[in-house]
């Protein structure tokens, strides 16, 4: 079942979330200042305040009361120009869960709750590369950051159902 977050959600979005996110970026092992991110960025609290926020709609997949996913969207934020549409931030599925479609299907409601104009960045070592463009997304861009003293190449993607 596909539904918008609630705050009895936080405390799970806050624990799937460091566990998708050191599953991905952690490749080498967990060093001392991924474990600091993880456990300082996804708090019950971080996932409250954006709750709170015009700004951002959450959307978690959840059977059995497991929160299996979740996609969360931030309305006000534009690559390059409003015309790229609204950020998805983060399309995060648990790791025992993905091969099963659930990315696509949080895709699917996000498309179908908040129109198909949108984009993404994501790592370029990530895997989810090829599932964007297996969905047709097309690479816009290239969005780097630095993180831990490294630059991190991250490739910018736009939904392919414009």
């Amino acid at each position: 079942m596909i539904r918008h977050a609630c705050k009895d959600d936080c405390l799970q979005l806050a624990a799937l979330s460091i566990k998708v996110w050191l599953d991905t970026y952690a490749v080498e092992g967990i060093k001392r200042e991924y474990a600091q991110y993880a456990l300082a960025t996804f708090t019950e609290s971080y996932f409250s305040s954006l709750l709170d926020s015009p700004d951002y709609n959450l959307l978690v997949i959840e059977k059995d009361q497991v929160i299996q996913g979740y996609a969360l969207l931030n309305m006000n934020s534009h690559y390059q120009s409003a015309n790229n549409g609204f950020e998805l931030e983060k399309l995060y599925i648990d790791t025992q869960f993905k091969g099963h479609g659930l990315g696509k299907q949080l895709l699917t409601a996000v498309e179908h709750e908040f129109g198909n104009v949108y984009w993404l960045y994501t790592w370029v070592e990530n895997e989810s590369n090829g599932f964007y463009l297996h969905l047709g997304f097309r690479k816009i861009g290239q969005l780097n950051f630095e993180f831990a003293g490294t630059k991190i190449e991250n490739n910018v993607y736009q939904s392919g159902l414009i």
